[in-house]
Order: structure tokens, then sequence, then C-alpha cells
């Protein structure tokens, strides 16, 4: 009985002395970037008729003041808006005020048969930002900086 509380003590000193305060530094970097299933890219299908939304977040600690992010939208020849898509969101521009960790840009889809040999991709980027916060994961290849939704048939 004597031993095993020994061991005990041996083992509980073990642990507390081996737990260090600074082992590892936090990652503390705030981005923002987009995405949809923790993926880059997705599809839609040409007999879509409904609006979508693609999600651009903010990682950060909690802001004091508010975040405009803009965004471009870039097409490939096979898409025409108004024909295959519409911009429901039609400034570029979202704001984060402080407690708001993710905004929408909405797509209307529209039903429309595309010419497969053409390229039917539609392209969110995050052009820039208000606080100069990195835009994409963090990273030199800058990963979920843009999202391209590519319409199939």
């Amino acid at each position: 009985m004597k031993t095993s509380k020994y061991i005990f003590l041996f083992l509980l000193i073990s642990v507390l002395c081996s737990c260090g305060k600074d082992e590892f530094k936090p990652y503390d970097q705030a981005f923002i970037h987009i995405m949809k299933d923790e993926i880059s890219t997705t599809t839609v299908s040409s007999k879509a008729n409904y609006v979508a939304e693609y999600k651009i977040f903010l990682s950060s600690k909690p802001l004091t003041e508010k975040l405009t992010v803009t965004y471009s939208i870039s097409t490939g020849e096979g898409l025409q808006q108004g024909v295959d898509y519409e911009l429901v969101n039609t400034s570029g521009e979202l704001t984060f005020l402080p407690g708001i960790y993710d905004m929408p840009v909405r797509i209307r889809w529209k039903s429309h048969v595309l010419d497969p040999q053409k390229d039917n991709s539609l392209t969110i980027r995050i052009e820039s930002n208000s606080l100069g916060l990195t835009m994409g994961l963090p990273g030199k290849n800058e990963n979920q900086r843009e999202f391209t939704i590519t319409k199939i048939n």
C-alpha cells in the first residue's frame, strides 16, 4: 500500500513538473477567408434556380471597430450575368460589425443550358480590407482567398 502511494506521488509530481505555461505560443494572426464545407470550390447545376450563399469568414479575437471587406467577381466566358446568374449583393463590399464573424455573398443561379466547351466558372476573390488583416489562410499560398463555383449541365 505504501509503495502504491509513493508511485502515485511520483507520477503526480512528474506530471506537474512537465507542464510548462510557455511550451507552445498560441497562433494569433487574424485573417479573412472564403469557403464552403471547408473547401474552396463547388459546383452548381445548370438547372438550378435558387439563391446561394457563399460566406466570407473573419477569424480573429473580438474586434472593437467595424471591418470592411471588398471582393471581386470574375467569370469564365461561358457564363453571362442576367442569363446564368444574378448578383444579389451588388456593392462588392461587406461590413463586419464587432461580434460578427461571417457575412454572405449571395448569388441567384438561373436555369440555363451551358456550352460544356467553355469556362463556366465564377470566382469570388477577397481583394482588400480596412484593417490590413491577412486575406486567405495565413501562409504564402493564400488558400481560401478565393472561391470558385463551376456551373455544370
